[in-house]
């Protein structure tokens, strides 16, 4: 989306690197020393309250940047960075990226309104986990994941699941198996296959739409 020049100044300040499933790239409240531009892996960000386990309100793949703060000038993150899908990304430091960001009032541009993406996926998120039940929230997270992993099949564990919807593994467990019984997916030891694209988006609920919408609205 950036000017040539713009997007070549950027990578050369950048390098590419491989993220690790379940590598933490940033923990809450701690100083973000590198901003990250997946290519083919994606991240979950998710937030803790009090000693509740941790929940997933955000997804980051290719679409966008891990460290949106730092596009504001802000040194910390409030969420915690989790690899939820290996791959590439590329990898910039803060200091020549905020260089850059002040370099390119196009990239100024491009980070603002994915900074509005990402807090209307926050705000989607809270309210998802507040009025939509466990099944139709699965399916809008396995849509998410395939967007982002541009693959039929990925791998995932009913314990991650749980961790990522904060819900207990036996309300996963029962979500996922309704939802293979009806076809749509295929899930055996953590490899998880879609069957039914249209079947598994028409299961889902409202909020995967609402978050496509936002994103062509913003972005496009």
């Amino acid at each position: 989306m950036l000017p040539r020049k713009d997007c070549e100044r950027l990578m050369a300040v950048g390098e590419p690197v491989e993220l690790v499933l379940a590598e933490v790239l940033y923990e809450r409240d701690t100083v973000v020393s590198h901003v990250y531009f997946p290519v083919d892996g994606f991240v979950s960000l998710v937030t803790q309250v009090d000693k509740h386990p941790s929940l997933e309100v955000g997804m980051v793949g290719r679409e966008g940047m891990v460290g949106a703060p730092m596009a504001l000038g802000i040194a910390t993150t409030p969420l915690r960075a989790v690899v939820q899908g290996a791959g590439s990304a590329w990898r910039i430091g803060a200091v020549p990226f905020r260089r850059e960001l002040a370099r390119s009032p196009a990239l100024k541009q491009c980070l603002d309104r994915y900074l509005y993406v990402i807090m209307a996926q926050l705000a989607t998120s809270a309210a998802c986990l507040r009025f939509h039940l466990i099944e139709p929230r699965l399916a809008r997270w396995l849509l998410m994941t395939q967007d982002r992993a541009h693959a039929d099949s990925f791998h995932v564990t009913h314990d991650f699941l749980a961790y990522m919807l904060g819900v207990r593994r036996v309300g996963v467990t029962m979500a996922a198996g309704a939802l293979q019984a009806s076809g749509l997916i295929e899930y055996h030891r953590g490899e998880l296959k879609v069957l039914d694209r249209a079947g598994l988006e028409a299961a889902a609920c409202s909020c995967y739409a609402a978050d496509l919408r936002g994103y062509d609205s913003v972005m496009a």
